[in-house]
């Protein structure tokens, strides 16, 4: 533990930063950490199902994502703000709403998020790099390659983090501007499009916002280390703009292709069975040996994503099981990749399924969570950070009971099954407006935790 200590690798986990420690400036990191995560092929194949699984055309696919992502990528920037301000990672400042027992039930969700995210990466990856080796390269050994370079990025804490995620975005970015140079002739002109469904629009959005909304439980783990005189509203903005350019970009990038692929018979049997790394490999094979260089530089890209999770996931086994506070933080990055990449290897061939029923299904706790986070903070801690007292984060006694909040959380879900669209159960309310579960989601938890809360701290004389 000495040695990699002195080699810089961070072993802080869940306790909170104290004051002095909070030193660092560079705010446009937080830039890159986001940019980075986001500036890879999950995002282009994110853009991908509004034509293939909802129908619909590209100028309304790429509509719903500039709207719904200009909406979404919001949440997740403001709670970066509290980094600094309080020093705590995002689960610990959000134990004062949901209590430190409570907490455990969002914990474990984002849990089961992270590692959905990390598993749908992996595939990605270990399917585009298959794809430069002729059948010489199995999927699963792919897997394995972009899971260990995430494991040794993640392992090594937060400075090595920020150094990668600087650089990472930067071969993807060739990448693409490549594959538009040698591909880009084949979108201009996309196919008439069919009228959208209010239905389908509001599905999509709901994939959409499963996609963005789930980064706020995880925001202000990259954050507390900034020092708190930090300008609030430019870390906001920087974060912001690191989530919106690259997933609006690559988003409609991916809706464009896929139209494109039906009508160019190499692209469209390349992407045949869901295969978005033998869709990206086939458009840059133009350029021949060069292209599969291209193409192992694309399939790393996802590293840069599953690195920054696999280090707020390490953060998260210590919120849902306290007592692996005195473990390092760092020897949960090894467990998390155990977890990932068998299961990574066996959802390896059902892509897309995965995708639409995990990105749908996510979205919906993650809504109701960042609404209570919300409320507690506006409403009854008036927006200042003095009210969230530090020296308590770890007394269960003195936190909110957490019953408020969890009781808004779940009652929420007796409007937002019927709200539900899934490949496996449609609601009778989505069935006429589409899937609506994460805006119902986040407005009836809102409503409901006002006076619950109200009621808590009229009994508790506290907050």
């Amino acid at each position: 533990m000495k040695k990699l200590l002195s080699w810089g690798v961070e072993s802080r986990g869940i306790i909170p930063v104290p004051i002095e420690e909070r030193t660092d400036r560079t705010v446009s990191k937080i830039f890159f950490i986001w940019f980075s995560a986001n500036f890879n092929i999950l995002s282009f194949s994110a853009g991908t199902l509004g034509p293939v699984i909802f129908g619909l055309g590209l100028r309304d696919t790429c509509l719903c994502i500039l709207f719904f992502d200009l909406l979404c990528f919001a949440f997740p920037s403001y709670f970066t703000v509290w980094g600094p301000k309080l020093g705590m990672r995002q689960m610990i400042a959000s134990r004062y709403s949901f209590g430190f027992y409570g907490i455990i039930i969002p914990c474990i969700l984002n849990l089961i998020g992270m590692c959905g995210f990390c598993i749908l990466n992996c595939i990605l990856g270990g399917q585009t790099l298959a794809a430069t080796a002729d059948g010489d390269l199995s999927w699963a050994v792919g897997i394995v390659i972009i899971a260990v370079i995430s494991l040794l990025v993640s392992f090594c804490g937060l400075s090595i983090l920020n150094w990668y995620e600087r650089l990472a975005w930067i071969p993807v970015f060739i990448t693409f501007v490549v594959a538009l140079g040698v591909g880009g002739k084949h979108l201009s002109s996309p196919p008439p499009e069919t009228p959208a469904t209010a239905a389908s629009v509001l599905s999509f959005a709901s994939t959409l916002a499963g996609f963005a909304i789930t980064y706020s439980p995880l925001s202000s783990d990259f954050t507390s280390y900034f020092h708190p005189e930090v300008s609030s509203q430019k870390l906001f903005w920087y974060s912001y703009f690191g989530f919106l350019i690259p997933s609006v970009t690559l988003q409609c990038l991916g809706a464009a292709v896929a139209i494109a692929a039906t009508s160019v018979p190499a692209w469209g049997d390349a992407y045949a069975g869901g295969n978005v790394g033998g869709l990206l490999a086939a458009m840059l094979s133009p350029t021949k040996g060069f292209g599969k260089f291209l193409t192992v530089l694309l399939s790393l890209s996802v590293a840069g994503n599953i690195a920054a999770t696999f280090y707020s996931f390490t953060l998260n086994l210590q919120v849902f099981l306290p007592f692996l506070l005195v473990v390092p933080r760092y020897v949960f990055s090894i467990v998390a990749t155990a977890i990932v990449i068998p299961i990574a290897i066996v959802g390896a061939h059902k892509f897309y399924e995965t995708l639409v029923n995990f990105l749908g299904l996510i979205g919906y706790w993650a809504a109701a969570y960042v609404a209570i986070l919300l409320v507690e903070h506006f409403l009854f801690r008036r927006n200042d950070p003095t009210q969230y007292d530090v020296r308590i984060w770890d007394k269960p006694r003195r936190l909110p009971s957490g019953i408020p909040a969890l009781a808004a959380g779940i009652a929420s879900f007796g409007l937002v099954v019927p709200c539900m669209a899934q490949v496996w159960f449609t609601g009778p309310i989505a069935h006429t407006t589409g899937d609506i579960g994460f805006e119902v989601a986040f407005a009836v938890s809102a409503v409901l935790y006002v006076p619950l809360r109200a009621l808590e701290i009229r009994i508790r004389k506290s907050l």
